[in-house]
């Protein structure tokens, strides 16, 4: 995939290869990221981790809120995150159209959390899907700020 044009090697678009059969250590819960970057901003539209992938695009604040994150949300997942209120949000809706329609995506799982400005994160996926122009099974799921499912 190469330098995204901000000249940091670390934005290259990568795949995690994880060994399933591997057991974690001792209390440690393993990571399930598979690809690098996660950041909406940063991942390229046509990065291999998405191609017929099962979707998470996840608020900033979900993986701090859920202590499960991994195993409950991203296990399995290409990842992308990004918060509404915080980022620059314009071109969000054209890139993840791209990513829907480019890579036959399965399935789309948006995390929330509670607060009314992360709501912005569920819109805005949704209103990229209808301009995808893509029939993909979409699940928002809405995290409270105690880190339970609502």
């Amino acid at each position: 995939m190469g330098n995204l044009g901000c000249g940091c090697p670390g934005s290259m678009a990568r795949v995690i290869e994880r060994n399933e059969t591997q057991a974690p250590a001792a209390g440690r819960q393993p990571s399930e990221l598979r690809q690098w970057p996660v950041q909406l901003h940063l991942v390229p539209p046509t990065a291999p981790y998405f191609k017929n992938a099962d979707i998470l695009i996840a608020a900033d604040c979900v993986a701090f809120a859920v202590g499960s994150f991994h195993g409950d949300l991203l296990k399995g997942k290409a990842l992308a995150i990004a918060c509404p209120k915080l980022d620059e949000t314009e071109a969000y809706t054209a890139k993840l159209a791209t990513i829907f329609s480019e890579n036959d995506v399965k399935s789309i799982t948006v995390a929330i959390m509670e607060v009314p400005c992360c709501r912005g994160l569920d819109i805005l996926v949704r209103q990229a899907l209808a301009q995808s122009g893509k029939d993909i099974p979409l699940e928002t799921v809405t995290i409270g700020i105690n880190g339970e499912r609502r």
